[in-house]
């Protein structure tokens, strides 16, 4: 990456806030908001690239192939994620060209729809444990297990789920076209939603997959792809938590590896929230990586000046 680089993960909360219905309008708005606090990091020198989350939009988009599928025909899980891609990268760029512009700054950007590949053989084919997609009836659920073969959950009090497997990203297809790009000055967004993933056969041929790649795991993998020194992680806390929820909760500055793998092996760290964010910092810190931060949307800024946020060094 020319100059300081730094990958900047958004998460869910920059293009959909709780408790909002995910119009266009809605998400062009947090997005815009995102996009201003990242052109505060580009205004202070920083060579960025960005990814994203896309679990809501992906939901939604699964939701509406389930309602209009006597009318048309339903898309795989890897369209829709690309979908997802393109729809998040376009209002992601155009904003980003708008804070661009307003902050005086004369930088392009480009999104790269991004197919991650994995493993046919990683176990979590075996064990699918992601939930996606739309609430069922326990009716509904029987019915789309015999005929689509899904693996289905019960959520207590919601319904029924269905759940994929969430393979580990081995690396991203399109890494010549980012990293060329990046060396060239252009802010790229690519990964969105951790890829879109896909294997390849014997011969080279690559083919989409029923699954859902952990975005956390794949910006480890992009930022050490761009040779960025440091990886952000923005997300809706403001610092990493110790003993979350309980009286004695603590929270931390800073961590080593060796700490954040003490703290791993405990189970302070959820699977499914925190947990992959502090295992992909320690994979990035530890392939030469020199900083991972995690800190809230708004303190974007402050937190890479290291003056908020939790701070993770090798």
């Amino acid at each position: 990456m020319p100059g300081k680089g730094v990958v900047i993960a958004l998460g869910g909360n920059a293009i959909l806030q709780h408790r909002e219905t995910g119009t266009a309008e809605e998400q062009f708005a947090n997005v815009r908001q995102a996009s201003r606090r990242i052109a505060e990091i580009v205004a202070e020198g920083y060579a960025v690239a960005i990814t994203h989350g896309n679990g809501p939009q992906v939901g939604d988009i699964l939701l509406k192939n389930e309602i209009s599928k006597d009318t048309l025909p339903p898309m795989p899980l890897d369209v829709c994620g690309a979908e997802s891609q393109g729809m998040i990268g376009y209002m992601l760029q155009q904003s980003m060209q708008e804070a661009l512009q307003e902050a005086g700054l004369d930088r392009p950007v480009a999104t790269v729809l991004t197919q991650t590949l994995v493993d046919g053989d990683d176990p979590a084919f075996e064990n699918p444990e992601k939930p996606i997609g739309p609430f069922y009836t326990a009716m509904q659920a029987r019915r789309l297990e015999g005929e689509k073969g899904w693996r289905m959950v019960q959520v207590p009090g919601q319904g029924y789920r269905r759940v994929v497997p969430s393979p580990r990203p081995i690396a991203l297809v399109e890494e010549r076209a980012i990293a060329r790009l990046v060396s060239a000055g252009v802010i790229v967004i690519a990964a969105g939603g951790g890829g879109v993933p896909v294997v390849a056969d014997g011969g080279g041929s690559l083919r989409g997959v029923e699954a859902v790649v952990d975005k956390d795991y794949t910006a480890a993998i992009l930022a050490r792809l761009v040779g960025a020194e440091d990886l952000l992680i923005l997300t809706d806390v403001e610092r990493v938590v110790l003993n979350y929820g309980r009286p004695d909760r603590q929270e931390i500055d800073e961590m080593t590896v060796r700490e954040a793998q003490s703290h791993l092996a405990a189970g302070q760290f959820p699977p499914g929230t925190m947990g992959p964010k502090i295992e992909a910092a320690v994979g990035f810190l530890e392939a030469g990586g020199k900083r991972v931060i995690v800190a809230s949307l708004k303190d974007a800024s402050r937190a890479l000046a290291g003056r908020a946020g939790t701070r993770l060094r090798p």
